[in-house]
């Protein structure tokens, strides 16, 4: 799995995907600040950690790249949730007593190693999983 920036494939996104996207992201943001009126912030900020345009994101994808990208890109989103989760926790923990410069930044540092310590992980075990091509040619043989 290669990381890779390429910016000139925004060019390659069409206009309405934008608006799909701008629309989901409006839509999941409405809807959790009206739980948080509902039941409160601290059953909102629950919703708070949900990716605002991932369903839409994940529909584009797989429309226009197939089933496998956009399980992945599901994959990469539910890694950078985890990194979030951790965020929050610092944050939590010590929003009371550090300042608030220091806890983002804390936080910040934390979601980003559990992110990138997650991704390691699972790329990981996808190196050392043995081939389908393989385990095929096992059975057959």
């Amino acid at each position: 799995m290669k990381l890779a920036v390429q910016p000139t494939r925004i060019r390659e996104t069409r206009r309405h995907e934008f608006a799909v996207r701008f629309a989901f992201g409006g839509l999941v943001s409405a809807l959790t600040g009206y739980i948080a009126i509902q039941y409160g912030p601290a059953v909102g900020g629950l919703f708070l950690a949900f990716p605002a345009i991932l369903p839409a994101s994940v529909t584009l994808v797989q429309k226009r790249h197939g089933n496998r990208a956009a399980g992945l890109d599901s994959i990469g989103a539910a890694m950078g949730a985890v990194g979030l989760s951790a965020f929050g926790g610092v944050a939590w923990d010590a929003g009371a007593a550090w300042p608030a410069w220091a806890v983002l930044a804390a936080a910040a540092v934390v979601w980003l190693a559990v992110g990138m310590s997650v991704w390691w992980v699972i790329r990981g075990r996808r190196k050392r999983r043995p081939s389908t091509a393989g385990a095929a040619a096992v059975k057959s043989g």
